[in-house]
């Protein structure tokens, strides 16, 4: 079942770039954006949150430097606690409270905006003593009851409360090494605090929504670069399965004609003709191969992928793939083993599975060394309400280097060329492979190290009913 994700991966390599230029067009538009949302946010907080700080901390150099005058001019801190509180200090008009609070800890004097945050403010003050030459902030929010409209509620209602949030700092006056006080001064930013959250909140969700917008935009400028690409390339698609056609009819008649001539009565007395005509048999079906093996490409490019629905028995499929490919291993001293259920009557498209397994098991022999082992194994998975049907095609050959896993997969991808040309490989047939696995919304996937052989895993989920 074709699941959102699968369709916004694409299925095609032109689905592919066109994400990937979405991505990218996209990735640039909220770059910018989040440097511009960074630097407003910036602003914001030094303008709501950092000029308060400065504000709060010269308001406490002053009070300081005046209690310090204070001590000086009456000689001692506890005449100061004769006198009236107001002689001293007043509330400033950006000031939410000020304590002065001795060496044990005690309030002295104190004033704040309203008088049910006293309790709450020393609370949060109570573990709190500056360090010297510090200068600390803390903050601290108190719950008020709501100064609007609270005058005449009814019996059983909740009274509504009001959030302040309190900037705080303090000064610590100290006579030598002993501490002769605290003075500790606050201011309500709320306002300030609420402005800078709730702009937050609203630039987070521009960003959002310009993020949306940009993702739209991006996939309709990528979509419209496509269009000359895909263009250029449907063309040359039209072309290379037009070549290929054409090419396997005159292919046909050449090896018609070799092998009508190397049955002629002469030609066992004429060695140097024969392996003519046989080289010339041998070129002829590798360039056949290649014709249908891009023939094959172009109709996976196309994007058209129609499988065959028909009866079939896989173990007497692959025993015929094995029979047709014994002379290969024969020459090689290779040993071809098969491990599958007696039976594995199914439905199926037997072409493309057929296909499937004559390129693992091909490429096996291929790069399996003289007396080595290939073995193909067949098996049946109950998976929740699915079957999967697991091909496993492994060999002792010289195996594939870890970084080469991914790419041997890629059209005219070739790990050793020189090797894969000796071999008169092209670099098609994994591609292919993987194409036909894609196609049943399969898996293929390579376990293999140098030197030690390959393992390929191929697992295809079977429709309901797949099944006989």
């Amino acid at each position: 079942m074709e699941t959102w994700w699968t369709r916004f991966r694409g299925t095609t390599v032109f689905d592919r770039t066109q994400r990937r230029l979405t991505l990218q067009y996209s990735g640039l538009v909220v770059l910018f954006l989040t440097l511009f949302i960074a630097i407003v946010l910036g602003l914001l907080y030094n303008i709501l949150i950092l000029n308060p700080k400065g504000q709060l901390h010269d308001l406490a150099d002053d009070e300081m430097a005046y209690m310090k005058d204070l001590l000086m001019r009456n000689g001692s801190k506890n005449s100061m606690m004769h006198q009236k509180q107001d002689e001293y200090f007043t509330l400033g008009q950006n000031q939410y409270f000020y304590y002065w609070v001795d060496s044990q800890g005690s309030l002295q004097y104190g004033d704040e905006m309203q008088s049910g945050s006293r309790t709450q403010i020393l609370s949060s003050l109570s573990e709190w003593r500056p360090s010297r030459g510090a200068q600390e902030i803390r903050y601290a929010t108190v719950q008020l009851p709501s100064m609007h409209g609270g005058m005449h509620m009814g019996k059983g209602e909740a009274k509504e409360e009001q959030t302040v949030t309190l900037m705080m700092t303090g000064r610590t006056l100290y006579s030598g090494q002993d501490v002769t006080g605290t003075l500790y001064i606050g201011k309500d930013i709320s306002v300030q605090w609420n402005l800078f959250r709730w702009s937050l909140i609203a630039l987070m969700t521009l960003g959002l929504l310009f993020f949306a917008l940009a993702l739209i935009l991006s996939h309709i400028m990528s979509k419209r670069a496509m269009i000359p690409i895909m263009q250029s390339y449907t063309r040359q698609r039209e072309f290379v399965a037009d070549a290929s056609h054409e090419l396997r009819t005159p292919l046909s008649v050449m090896l018609s004609s070799i092998d009508t001539l190397q049955l002629e009565d002469g030609m066992a007395q004429n060695p140097f003709a024969a392996r003519v005509l046989a080289n010339m048999r041998n070129e002829v079906k590798r360039m056949t191969k290649l014709a249908g093996d891009l023939l094959t490409l172009a109709r996976s490019d196309s994007g058209e992928v129609l499988l065959a629905n028909e009866p079939l028995d896989l173990r007497a499929n692959a025993e015929h793939i094995l029979q047709s490919l014994q002379a290969l291993a024969d020459a090689k001293q290779i040993q071809l083993t098969l491990q599958a259920p007696p039976s594995l009557m199914m439905y199926g498209d037997a072409d493309r599975l057929e296909q499937l397994l004559v390129i693992l098991i091909d490429n096996a022999i291929k790069y399996t060394p003289d007396g080595g082992d290939v073995r193909v194994m067949i098996s049946v998975e109950r998976a929740k309400s699915m079957h999967i049907l697991q091909f496993i095609v492994e060999d002792n050959g010289i195996g594939i280097r870890a970084e080469d896993h991914k790419q041997i997969f890629t059209r005219f991808y070739r790990e050793d060329k020189s090797r894969s040309k000796e071999l008169g490989g092209h670099g098609l047939g994994l591609a292919i492979a993987k194409w036909i696995v894609d196609a049943h919304r399969g898996t293929i996937h390579v376990e293999s190290k140098v030197n030690q052989g390959s393992r390929f895993v191929v697992r295809i989920p079977m429709r309901e009913g797949s099944w006989s």
